[in-house]
């Protein structure tokens, strides 16, 4: 049963890792050119972004219904192997528990038959077993401190792995993905601080969570669908989520801040000689830093104590394109002062989108 499991582990883990999510195909465009108005464009790929789907600065590509990139198989979680990775995070606890079973029971029995009670003090003897002088594997302190050292390991993953599971179960039954619960969130968020009384309804969610379910598990093992084109819910039609997106990076535009470099900053993870507080706050995620030179413009969209994220302002016609957006120390920029109005969006405006 041991051995099973180990290979169901392997086979789910090893098929999510070289599967892959699925990609967007390289120049894709939506079948009618007006709804490419709808849809975010990927400079990158020089293609239009497929519902669901997001850019992953790591692979380098538009991932189809990504719900977030993982470092333990090297590869995006999407639509094409989001049951294997669920699988795997399943049956990886439910292997450490059955192990954890066997060191319990092994070190128990060794023990028990190693210890001797007397009147005034209990004694283990590893060396030899009291009641079985011939045992069929050799078990010394050696052999003890492994099994106690593997039952520990044993019990981290499944508490750690068990807890990712059920973060994902709690997606795949509302059939969303993590990004897009974050995005449903922040629509809220939106609708809530403009008053525009609107209610955002997530179009994917059939409203049962078996059909949910049979989206993702399939007895084929190939997910429903080809990634691109999703059934949605009354009320709501394929561009719904897109449409919200758009909205919230107009917002985010608007609420961005200009900042100006006023010192060099090499982009490295924990600069020494920005200050003790920004050495030891550095920000705990796998997004990049960008590196900055004095002068340089940028527009902050979030932040820290210390840290800022931003987008610097390049020229669009020398960079081809590329974006440069990351995290940089706090004290490295200082805020623009506009000069005109026509800079900075008013009250008004904000409170009339």
């Amino acid at each position: 049963m041991l051995l099973n499991w180990t290979v169901m582990i392997l086979y789910n883990y090893f098929s999510a890792m070289f599967v892959g999510p699925g990609y967007v195909p390289l120049g894709w465009t939506p079948e009618k050119s007006q709804d490419c108005m709808y849809l975010q464009y990927c400079k990158v790929c020089q293609s239009y972004k497929a519902p669901r789907s997001h850019h992953c600065r790591k692979c380098n590509r538009c991932v189809m219904k990504m719900d977030h990139h993982c470092p333990w198989i090297n590869n995006c979680c999407g639509y094409q192997n989001h049951a294997s990775f669920t699988l795997f995070l399943l049956l990886a606890p439910l292997g450490c528990i059955h192990a954890s079973f066997i060191f319990v029971m092994t070190m128990y029995t060794q023990l028990y038959n190693r210890i001797s009670f007397g009147w005034s003090s209990v004694k283990i003897d590893m060396s030899a077993a009291k009641r079985d002088p011939r045992p069929i594997i050799p078990f010394g302190l050696s052999a003890f401190a492994a099994s106690l050292f593997a039952l520990g390991l044993a019990l981290g993953t499944t508490i750690a792995v068990g807890m990712l599971f059920i973060i994902q179960m709690k997606v795949i039954l509302t059939n969303k993905t993590s990004i897009e619960s974050w995005i449903e969130e922040k629509a809220k968020d939106r609708i809530q601080y403009y008053q525009t009384g609107e209610t955002f309804i997530f179009p994917y969610d059939t409203g049962s969570k078996w059909k949910n379910f049979k989206q993702v598990f399939t007895w084929s093992g190939i997910p429903e669908g080809d990634g691109l084109d999703w059934p949605v819910r009354d009320g709501c039609h394929q561009y719904s989520l897109t449409i919200e997106q758009l909205k919230q990076k107009a917002d985010k535009r608007i609420r961005s801040v200009r900042y100006q470099a006023v010192e060099d900053y090499s982009g490295v993870c924990c600069p020494v000689t920005k200050g003790v507080k920004t050495f030891f706050t550095t920000p705990c995620t796998e997004e990049p830093r960008i590196a900055l030179s004095k002068g340089d413009l940028i527009l902050a969209t979030r932040g820290l104590k210390h840290w800022m994220y931003g987008e610097k302002i390049l020229d669009s016609a020398a960079d081809g394109g590329i974006r440069e957006r990351g995290w940089f120390p706090r004290k490295c920029v200082e805020k623009c002062q506009y000069d005109s109005e026509t800079d900075q969006p008013v009250d008004g405006e904000k409170k009339n989108r």
